[in-house]
């Protein structure tokens, strides 16, 4: 059986969301720029480790979770750093600061490395909700392929709107082209300093809701189950259920 056949699904499943999900597994498990596909693999398992982690819950709870004491329940494959920023990212998202984000550099995890763990952990969450709210278990993670990540930085990337450096919204030209056009908004900008980041975001996305082009067009036919002012609804709860800053 393939990966995502959704062969027991209770709905309905769009030939392309299943693509689109092989298609990110497939990226998930080579290298990338900054993790090896082994640890890339191993953070999004972290994703899964992080949703029944009992210190992640009692943490939740505490006024502060910078003073809260404990230890997570992981799978022994990545360093206690990482395994902090996957499930803090997971389960406490909305009290990220920039002095936490910083401190993550001062104890070794530059933020290109931050960013790529940020993009496989939320994109490998919105996948396993998907699942999840179809009442079925998480698809089994695809094994490792060798090799190591390439380290690639854009060099336009700066520092000045959120936590981490972004690609400045004239920024993306030359092998960042294909990010966006010539405006796009912070929210978009977020993973631009991982460039394949955003890709395989955009990627999941585009399939899970619209691509750029559909987000502009605010009527018509978008090859969906409900139209576009009932999307934007469940979006919008979603959005604010999540504390969203946007």
């Amino acid at each position: 059986m393939s990966a995502f056949s959704y062969e027991h699904s209770p709905y309905p499943v769009r030939q392309d969301l299943q693509q689109v999900y092989r298609d990110y597994w497939s990226m998930l498990s080579h290298p990338g720029n900054w993790w090896s596909g082994t640890e890339r693999v191993a953070i999004a398992n972290e994703v899964r480790q992080a949703t029944s982690c009992e210190y992640c819950a009692q943490r939740k709870q505490a006024l502060s979770p910078y003073n809260f004491a404990g230890q997570h329940t992981h799978a022994g494959e990545l360093d206690e750093l990482t395994v902090d920023a996957v499930h803090r990212i997971i389960t406490d998202q909305a009290r990220i600061t920039q002095d936490w984000v910083d401190s993550l550099e001062q104890t070794g995890m530059r933020p290109e490395k931050y960013v790529e763990l940020l993009g496989i952990a939320v994109t490998v969450f919105s996948i396993d909700e998907f699942n999840r709210g179809l009442g079925l278990t998480p698809e089994p993670l695809p094994p490792a392929h060798p090799g190591e990540p390439n380290h690639y930085r854009p060099a336009q990337a700066i520092r000045g709107t959120g936590f981490v450096p972004m690609l400045p919204t004239q920024g993306a030209t030359g092998q960042e082209a294909d990010l966006w056009g010539d405006h796009t908004a912070n929210v978009l900008r977020a993973l631009s300093v991982v460039p394949d980041a955003v890709r395989g975001w955009f990627m999941v996305a585009a399939g899970q809701y619209l691509d750029m082009a559909g987000m502009m067009q605010f009527s018509g036919d978008h090859g969906r189950a409900i139209n576009r002012m009932q999307m934007e609804l469940v979006a919008g709860r979603v959005s604010a259920i999540n504390e969203c800053f946007y």
